[in-house]
């Protein structure tokens, strides 16, 4: 069976430290060991590390050095990037002010991901953006992108007998 491979936006990073959320902290803490045992190909963003940057320098220093604990590759915000984000503001799935999430939708749709992971309900855990990202990638000639929490992504290697 082909190894995933999985975009990872911000907010599953922040979620190794989210005390306020343990049973989302737990889920992300088993992806990362996951991850770690080589059950999945993992990718960030430009985007992603920028976003970090504006954590608090603890929280900071806590998080990047969990990302040192795992293999991952990191995606250059380039022009198609963002074009293909563009796309999600033309085809209304997302508004302008939400821009860093299409960013994050269009590396992992770019870079060839199998699946985008975020604890996003607003932006991109939901049936409106599954619908268009659909379309966008229907559109543009890429292959489809799923859209899964931690828990639903570890929730199958859980199953296995």
């Amino acid at each position: 069976m082909k190894k995933l491979k999985i975009y990872l936006d911000t907010s599953v990073i922040s979620h190794l430290d989210h005390p306020d959320t343990p049973d989302k902290m737990a889920d992300t803490w088993l992806l990362w060991e996951a991850i770690k045992q080589g059950k999945y190909d993992a990718v960030i963003s430009e985007t992603t590390l920028d976003e970090l940057g504006g954590c608090p320098e603890e929280k900071f220093a806590l998080l990047t050095g969990c990302l040192h604990d795992i293999p991952y590759s990191v995606v250059a915000d380039d022009l198609m990037i963002v074009a293909v984000a563009e796309k999600f503001i033309d085809f209304g799935i997302l508004r302008q002010k939400s821009f860093d999430d299409c960013r994050h939708i269009a590396a992992a749709i770019v870079s060839g991901c199998d699946a985008i992971v975020s604890w996003n309900f607003k932006h991109i855990v939901n049936p409106k953006t599954a619908v268009g990202v659909k379309a966008v990638t229907a559109t543009e000639g890429y292959p489809d992108l799923m859209i899964y929490t931690p828990t639903f992504l570890i929730g199958d290697d859980n199953d296995d007998p």
